[in-house]
């Protein structure tokens, strides 16, 4: 996906989590944060950021939080994005995961949940499957290793347990986290912050629930899926490093 007229400014501060004030070009700037996480190890003064402008005189603000630098790395913030960045993914055949991808769409109901994706696939053998996907983004990245969720989700947790019921009716069922930056080598669930949500997918893993993750190749004014990332669902402390293949 890419962004039209990417700006840069400075942070300086974020009065609630819907807004950033933001130096550009040496003025204090109102900006939309399109991110309602925590991103606490993110945005901290003297952050430099990547912005959109928004040409709407309708518009509160005129310009968006869509990046920040941590150091050298360029993270992509934009809640919204993981979603299109998967279903362009998904659009170009997902990497053959699921055998020939035939159809895609977007938002689908399934029970009490709306799930990001579903695909309709053919494989090898010409047997015809149905998946639902549903998409996480990840921006927290702890010493080389990105973690979800940065706070207590229990609208993912939901979704977990809905992919699970999913596959027992008979669907294919995939759990994608999309990590919004480089440098990373592998995602697990942050089991300090919301433990419930990573013994959910040790139980959806076992369910046959496919749980992937990749990172993505993020510039100024895009951000592209790009390679998959190994996922270590196990809490390291109380069962040892146990890496799952994707």
């Amino acid at each position: 996906m890419r962004y039209p007229a990417p700006a840069e400014g400075i942070f300086i501060s974020r009065p609630n989590r819907f807004l950033a004030k933001v130096q550009i070009a040496g003025e204090e700037v109102l900006c939309h944060v399109k991110n309602t996480g925590r991103c606490r190890e993110l945005l901290r003064p003297g952050a430099r950021l990547i912005l959109q402008h928004h040409d709407n005189p309708r518009r509160r603000t005129a310009y968006s939080v869509i990046g920040v630098y941590k150091g050298d790395v360029l993270v992509n913030m934009d809640s919204q994005a993981p979603n299109q960045v998967a279903y362009e993914w998904a659009l170009a055949g997902a990497d053959g995961l699921f055998g020939e991808v035939v159809s895609v769409k977007r938002e689908q109901t399934y029970g009490n949940s709306r799930f990001d994706l579903y695909l309709e696939c053919i494989g090898e053998t010409g047997a015809a499957s149905r998946i639902f996907m549903e998409v996480k983004g990840v921006t927290l990245e702890e010493d080389g290793v990105a973690r979800f969720p940065d706070a207590p989700t229990e609208r993912g947790l939901k979704h977990v347990e809905e992919l699970v019921s999913c596959g027992k009716e008979g669907y294919g069922a995939c759990l994608l986290f999309v990590v919004q930056m480089k440098g990373v080598v592998r995602l697990e669930p942050n089991w300090q912050t919301h433990r419930a949500f990573g013994e959910a997918l040790l139980r959806a893993k076992s369910a046959g629930v496919r749980i992937l993750a990749y990172d993505c190749l993020v510039t100024t004014d895009s951000l592209t899926l790009c390679k998959s990332l190994p996922v270590l669902l196990k809490n390291e402390q109380e069962y040892g490093r146990i890496t799952y293949p994707v």
